[in-house]
């Protein structure tokens, strides 16, 4: 049995190196984005310092809070995105693990206030159907509590469009740029980087097709492809 501070200790490694990968991958440049983990039954949630130069931070650097976002340890401010986290972890019960960064390509769409379209097999080998654009926060939603209000109109996206969160695991705030989760650290940042990759295929291929009509593959098609990867299950 692994203890509640080894468990800790673990989580922040696990954190801090996604946080690396992200960088290493160039999802985030400055300090743009951010990843966290979630302990549940210790109750703790494990997340990026706010205000530190990514080439300065370290794993002691990670921040502890309990389930409402409040600092539990750690010498730093958790991101300015924790509340974010907390809604989507209070309401995605599976989710482990969310990243967020501001990628080229995902941000392209986020801006413009789009879904990233199934245009091919790539996308709907890692994505149950196009990834949502929430709708923009109003006046009032932003200037109560922002962050609070990103986590619920991400929330309130897949509840109206009746979507799975376990099967497509990413979406686009509108406005502001992608979240991914997954039941690992691993699974969320791969999820991140998979997102930016089919972004700048979605947007590459709306430049070839410039004003021609442009189509997703079938539906069947992308069912098959998701289902051979993942199982009906």
């Amino acid at each position: 049995m692994i203890l509640g501070v080894e468990k800790i200790k673990i989580l922040k490694r696990e954190v801090f190196q996604a946080s690396m990968v992200l960088v290493h991958q160039g999802l985030i440049n400055s300090n743009w984005g951010n990843v966290s983990a979630i302990d549940r039954e210790l109750e703790i949630i494990v997340i990026k310092p706010n205000g530190v130069a990514i080439n300065q931070m370290s794993v002691d650097d990670m921040v502890m809070t309990d389930l409402d976002g409040k600092v539990l340890a750690g010498k730093w401010r958790p991101s300015s995105d924790i509340l974010t986290h907390v809604v989507l972890y209070q309401n995605f019960k599976k989710v482990q693990s969310i990243a967020h960064s501001h990628s080229k390509c995902a941000v392209a769409f986020a801006q413009s206030g789009r879904d990233i379209p199934v245009y091919g097999t790539t996308h709907a080998d890692m994505f149950y159907g196009p990834v949502p654009c929430t709708r923009q926060l109003t006046k009032l939603e932003t200037e109560r509590a922002y962050e609070v209000g990103s986590g619920k109109v991400i929330v309130e996206t897949f509840k109206k469009r009746k979507l799975n969160e376990n099967a497509l695991q990413g979406v686009l705030v509108a406005g502001h740029g992608p979240y991914t989760w997954g039941v690992t650290v691993e699974e969320a940042v791969e999820n991140s980087t998979i997102l930016e990759e089919v972004s700048g295929m979605a947007l590459h291929t709306e430049i070839l097709l410039r004003d021609k009509e442009r189509q997703e593959i079938p539906k069947w098609l992308q069912k098959k492809r998701y289902f051979r990867k993942y199982g009906a299950n």
